[in-house]
């Protein structure tokens, strides 16, 4: 089953928490207690292949994903690896793995929408048990690993960890789950991160929350050379995200595009016929094209007559010189 993210978890700065978020409090501490002990009762296993832990704090999309891709360009560039390979828990795929993505046969449905988009970037391996994946991935001759999410995963040893913070969500209401989108404590997981990577403009001063003694890399996104912007077009936006209100932003602020309309679902959503069909008769009713994540359209079923227009984006360094001067000063 999949949930919408709560509105409280990232409202304003300033606004009172309302009741809901109040009530919820004992049942984060419950998670904390929960959460402590699991890492506790969890010893780390080293594997030798050198591994870089992209995750976050809080739970839902920051754009993990994009900097893992990024993070692959860069580290095959400038030869810091030879044969990179991606790990993915692959959440929403029937694989419990670990399995190497095949792009010829696999679905979102066998191994998650993200999967399929790194894959296509590089190897990939989706399994919940990091540490099997791991060794899957160094019989494949893997010579580093770029862990996409797994950064409260205690099984296995990070090199390198690095915690993506979206500029717009921030650490939201900096509560722990339910009650907020934390993960962790954030004294904690600021204290875990070798360094940070900003995507975005600092809209809720992340920055200040940061230990000033760890680097902070910021970087942004952008659409791929594929995507072309008709901002003379109506678009009716859909999204299944954690956050869907960053892709709706991404849409109207930074591409400039009219969108009178735009459509959550719960995060991971498994459209069916009839969600893209209500969404169709939405799109007519105003003369709009349909637009999506490329994630959501991983997960959309075929449907005659119906397109829907995605947005690939891919992220950019703001400079990746700081980014290689730490991944090598980590690793050695």
């Amino acid at each position: 089953m999949t949930l919408k993210t709560p509105s409280f978890w990232y409202r304003d700065t300033g606004t009172s928490a309302p009741f809901m978020e109040k009530a919820l409090v004992p049942v984060s501490s419950l998670y904390n207690f929960f959460f402590a002990l699991h890492q506790k009762t969890h010893k780390a296993e080293k594997v030798f292949t050198p591994i870089i832990c992209i995750g976050n704090i809080v739970a839902g999309g920051t754009g993990k994903t994009p900097t893992s891709i990024a993070l692959m360009n860069t580290l095959l560039s400038h030869n810091i690896a030879k044969k990179p390979f991606f790990l993915i828990r692959g959440y929403g795929g029937a694989e419990t793995g670990p399995t190497l993505v095949d792009l010829k046969t696999h679905t979102a449905w066998d191994v998650g929408d993200e999967a399929l988009i790194l894959a296509k970037h590089g190897p990939t391996i989706v399994g919940g048990d990091r540490v099997q994946s791991a060794h899957l991935a160094a019989q494949h001759g893997a010579d580093m690993l770029l862990m996409d999410d797994g950064l409260q995963h205690a099984r296995i040893y990070k090199d390198l960890k690095l915690v993506v913070i979206n500029g717009e969500m921030g650490f939201g209401n900096k509560k722990l789950i339910p009650a907020g989108p934390l993960r962790q404590k954030l004294s904690e997981g600021l204290a875990l991160a070798d360094g940070f990577i900003l995507i975005g403009e600092d809209l809720r001063n992340i920055v200040a929350d940061l230990p000033a003694s760890k680097p902070l890399i910021k970087a942004s996104l952008k659409p791929t050379g594929d995507f072309k912007a008709d901002k003379t077009q109506t678009y009716i936006a859909f999204a299944g995200l954690g956050y869907p209100d960053k892709f709706f932003n991404f849409l109207k602020d930074t591409l400039k595009l009219n969108v009178p309309e735009c459509i959550s679902f719960s995060d991971h959503h498994p459209y069916d016929e009839d969600d893209l069909m209500a969404l169709n008769e939405k799109a007519q009713a105003l003369s709009a094209r349909l637009i999506t994540t490329e994630k959501d359209y991983l997960r959309l079923p075929k449907v005659d007559g119906i397109t829907v227009e995605t947005v690939p984006v891919e992220m950019m360094w703001d400079s990746e010189d700081d980014l290689i001067e730490l991944i090598k000063e980590r690793l050695s």
